[in-house]
């Protein structure tokens, strides 16, 4: 008999989603209908949520899934490229050739399944986690995990066009070719140019969304 997924990661998983998106209120009463369970764990939940910055309280509103302004996107990128850069330079030492052989598969998948923006968001997560996971930092993982919560929060994906598909993957070409050739510099260059251009997409279409 399998466990029942706690109620905290439900919650997680639709933000994650979008089914509960920035700027949805969480109603103890319908979240507890929803799941099946008393209020309890749904309070406890949306508790949790608060400490990791996902959920608000706004007085006469209630809960809230947090909204990110435009100024916090803009943080957030600043920090995933400090930090995404610091992983592509170390990846460039430490990357194994197996290593080196998924990032290229992750990327030919992602360019393939272009017509699926789901798909392509999964691959893209996939690929970034392996340039983490080949930097061999446990301190570099830790301090990327800790945002990890709210990247959640950015939204819909913005990988929906296979024209914009075609500019990522090409960009991930220039992260894997650095990496494999030992070029530090190189890498955490290529790196920096991808989350750069990635955040340029991501406040245009925040501009067309408003």
């Amino acid at each position: 008999m399998s466990t029942p997924t706690p109620i905290y990661e439900q919650l997680l998983t639709a933000i994650e989603k979008g089914s509960l998106r920035p700027g949805n209120r969480l109603l103890e009463t319908e979240l507890a209908g929803r799941f099946g369970v008393s209020r309890t764990p749904i309070r406890e939940a949306i508790r949790r949520l608060e400490t990791d910055g996902l959920v608000v309280h706004k007085p006469r509103v209630g809960a809230m899934v947090h909204v990110l302004s435009q100024q916090e996107i803009v943080e957030l990128y600043e920090m995933r490229i400090v930090l995404e850069a610091t992983a592509a330079q170390m990846a460039s030492k430490h990357a194994s050739k197996a290593e080196i052989r998924t990032l290229t598969t992750l990327n030919t998948q992602m360019l393939a399944a272009s017509e699926d923006p789901f798909a392509v968001a999964a691959f893209n997560r996939k690929f970034h986690t392996c340039i983490l996971n080949a930097a061999r930092n446990r301190f570099l993982a830790q301090s990327y995990n800790s945002l990890s919560h709210s990247l959640v929060l950015l939204g819909k994906t913005t990988l929906e066009t296979s024209a914009r598909v075609q500019d990522v993957t090409a960009q991930h070409e220039k992260i894997i070719a650095a990496v494999k050739s030992g070029q530090a510099e190189a890498s955490a260059q290529a790196m920096r140019a991808h989350m750069e251009a990635s955040l340029e997409h991501r406040l245009k279409a925040l501009q067309v969304d408003g």
